[in-house]
């Protein structure tokens, strides 16, 4: 199977919290100066340590290489989440990654927004793979995807949704505190999470329009990154 090991969890930070630091709740922000969404980084930067042994694993599933409409792009952070930002937050894409392979082209995004006291929180993921070897069809939404942080949540979580007339196939996932879509296109598949955080009593967003907002994100970054 595709996959990447490294990012089986539970849409948990890219490290286990200590003792000290364990959240009271599920919607509990990090504190102080810091962006709440800045551990979801920690994640994305250790995969690319093990993404040798992914593609490895890829390259024994054959010859047949799958329809890819779409560019790499070296810094996804280029394309703006607007619509997601007008829901939420003025979200900033601030830490970009991308690695090219044989076998697999990624592209990677954390989008955030300042910590601010009393209110809720805002961080995004969006990662872009260019299956080059390997149709990922046969395992598309029956497992984690992302690379790490907020991105990575196990496929038995949340409640599930297709959403139609978004490629060939779409799946909006919800759970307590974020949403993420998933879109399958040929060999390509598309990622946007959006997680928020909020200290008790801070009003919930509205989650109808936030994954709304996701989906036109989504058209647009597809819309981008077409050849």
């Amino acid at each position: 199977m595709i996959s990447e090991p490294e990012l089986e969890g539970e849409w948990d930070p890219g490290r286990p919290p200590t003792a000290a630091e364990e959240p009271e709740s599920p919607r509990e922000r990090v504190r102080g100066p810091r962006r709440a969404w800045l551990w979801a980084l920690g994640g994305a930067v250790l995969a690319s340590a093990v993404w040798a042994g992914v593609l490895t694993a890829q390259d024994r599933f054959g010859d047949a290489a799958p329809r890819i409409a779409y560019r790499h792009a070296e810094d996804l952070c280029k394309v703006k989440l607007t619509a997601v930002s007008g829901s939420t937050e003025q979200l900033t894409g601030d830490y970009a990654r991308h690695e090219e392979h044989p076998a697999l082209d990624w592209a990677y995004c954390a989008h955030g927004a300042p910590y601010v006291d009393g209110r809720l929180s805002y961080g995004a993921e969006v990662l872009v793979r260019l299956h080059k070897k390997a149709d990922p069809r046969t395992e598309f939404g029956a497992g984690p995807t992302g690379l790490g942080g907020i991105g990575a949540m196990a496929s038995s979580g949340g409640e599930v949704e297709q959403v139609p007339g978004l490629g060939e196939r779409a799946l909006l996932t919800r759970r307590v505190g974020g949403s993420r879509l998933e879109v399958l296109d040929g060999g390509a598949v598309f990622s946007l999470t959006v997680q928020w955080y909020g200290e008790p009593g801070a009003a919930d967003p509205d989650e109808a329009a936030v994954q709304a907002a996701m989906v036109e994100d989504m058209r647009a970054l597809m819309t981008s990154l077409r050849k």
